[in-house]
């Protein structure tokens, strides 16, 4: 069983090492499973390549793959299409969610009773530390795609989540949005297509240098939002035929 771990970037050249050396320790000694780390550097224009490249060569296990433009969602689809892992999962390269959640998260799709798995921080259980203005904007926009979809899973956007093999070969054709949107569109139509999803609560403690544009990805968001509604309502969306 080989999971597959991708750890998106753009210009983290100052926490590049440190994350993925604690990463590499903590997947030694607590994963039973086998597993590789792939950073997906985002065109980064600082000297992210370079330690990436240099990372690769220290640990085993770890490799790199550049793309020549940025998006989240790009970076995702194009690590976990190639990847022949059983199990594809991606985790923010700051490792904001606490680690010791990454087992149980891949177990549950590795005994076969989930197809998705994602860390949450909107379920009772969950502990953060994050601005008061992050975390009225998470509430509400996990709200506004409850009020569009009549979805199930907690938190949309969380950077902690895991998808088996099966389904992504499913799933991935279907989603259309190369940045933050991705995760969304992944979870929205996986679950009205019945896939099933695993909703794990994490610790988790805001990124100070977080490059994500809020505004911005807020409109971006509602814009992804109702074209996946329309899409549903044009039929576009299909289950597989050989799915459960």
């Amino acid at each position: 069983m080989l999971v597959n771990v991708t750890i998106p970037v753009y210009n983290e050249e100052k926490i590049l090492s440190s994350s993925i050396a604690t990463l590499h320790k903590f997947l030694q000694d607590h994963c039973r499973f086998e597993w590789e780390i792939v950073i997906a550097n985002n065109a980064s224009i600082d000297r992210t390549q370079e330690v990436a490249e240099s990372l690769s060569r220290t640990y085993s296990g770890v490799r790199v793959v550049y793309l020549e433009q940025k998006g989240r969602g790009r970076a995702l689809k194009k690590v976990w299409s190639e990847s022949s892992a059983d199990i594809l999962s991606y985790m923010d390269v700051d490792l904001s969610s606490n680690l010791y959640a990454f087992p149980p998260l891949i177990e549950a799709l590795i005994s076969g009773g989930f197809d998705i798995g994602i860390g949450s921080r909107l379920l009772k259980a969950s502990t953060t530390r994050r601005s008061l203005k992050r975390e009225v904007i998470s509430r509400c926009y996990n709200l506004l795609v409850k009020a569009f979809f009549f979805t199930k899973f907690s938190d949309a956007q969380c950077g902690f989540k895991a998808i088996t093999q099966r389904t992504a070969q499913h799933l991935l054709p279907l989603v259309e949005d190369t940045g933050w949107f991705f995760d969304t569109e992944l979870l929205v139509i996986g679950e009205k297509l019945g896939y099933r999803i695993f909703d794990l609560p994490v610790s988790w403690i805001e990124d100070l240098d977080s490059r994500v544009k809020i505004v911005q990805t807020a409109l971006d968001d509602i814009r992804g939002l109702i074209r996946v509604r329309q899409n549903f309502r044009r039929g576009i969306y299909q289950k597989n035929p050989t799915q459960n």
